[in-house]
């Protein structure tokens, strides 16, 4: 399964751009971005590439609603060791 990340564009070079989620760095393409980016902007990541903008209140709701699923999936002894994936990042790069 993959998800669709929303995430905030912390530096742009060309077609490749920086992305921070909560506290994770990473780097990612542009290619597929119809529109210009700009740091600041959140932009849906899929795979490694944007997909496509996306408003600030909206990427911070969607991580609010990732962060309550899987707090709820851990109260519900439901993430063993091997789901480690499924935490947020702790803002190790």
């Amino acid at each position: 399964m993959c998800l669709a990340v929303p995430s905030k564009v912390v530096s742009v070079d060309g077609l490749n751009a920086e992305i921070e989620v909560s506290g994770a760095r990473t780097g990612i393409s542009l290619m597929l971005m119809p529109e210009p980016v700009e740091v600041g902007e959140y932009v849906i990541v899929h795979a490694g590439f944007a997909i496509q903008k996306i408003d600030e209140e909206a990427a911070l709701e969607s991580h609010r609603l990732i962060a309550e699923m899987v707090a709820q999936l851990e109260a519900e002894g439901a993430l063993g060791d091997e789901d480690d994936y499924m935490r947020p990042p702790t803002g190790r790069a």
